[in-house]
């Protein structure tokens, strides 16, 4: 025999079934803008250290070891975060700041505990003479967390040649 109550509780349960199931993805959303805004402070984080000529020590605090890299100067991949510290060590006695970095179109893709960051960079550099140049680039960074803190492990910046160049 069927009563009231159950008549009420039948749609109730329903309706709280149907709202669990779409918190569900609503979360998964929320983490995921919550590891992007993470990311991209990162490599924003990473260019203000380097900007500033921070030590690698301070700029690449979240760059692993075995990091590696392709870059706009070299032919070949660099393998490791020492070996990529001596290179940005060289470049910064060059004389050349950093004077602005802008991420535009970044795009975080993440797969558990992976994460791509993609972009395209614009920047502008003041060399030693006080000329500024810009630097353009099609960028992606890859991190992945390792003990609760998200490393970037690769890093690929293509370079943009600026009308004219």
């Amino acid at each position: 025999m069927t009563t009231n109550r159950n008549r009420v509780r039948a749609p109730l349960l329903g309706a709280a079934l149907m709202l669990a199931l779409t918190l569900v993805p609503i979360s998964s959303v929320w983490a995921q803008d919550a590891v992007s805004a993470e990311v991209i402070a990162l490599a924003k984080a990473q260019w203000a250290a380097e900007n500033a000529l921070k030590p690698t020590t301070e700029a690449w605090a979240n760059v692993a070891d075995d990091y590696t890299e392709f870059n706009a100067v070299f032919p070949t991949r660099i393998d490791g975060k020492a070996l990529a510290a001596k290179f940005y060590d060289a470049q910064s006695k060059s004389g050349d700041v950093g004077m602005v970095s802008d991420m535009q179109n970044a795009k975080v893709q993440v797969y558990g505990d992976t994460a791509i960051l993609t972009y395209n960079y614009a920047g502008m550099t003041k060399n030693a003479k006080g000329e500024l140049k810009p630097d353009m680039a099609k960028s992606t960074r890859v991190y992945v967390k390792q003990n609760s803190r998200w490393m970037l492990v690769h890093a690929n910046f293509a370079p943009v040649v600026a009308p004219g160049d």
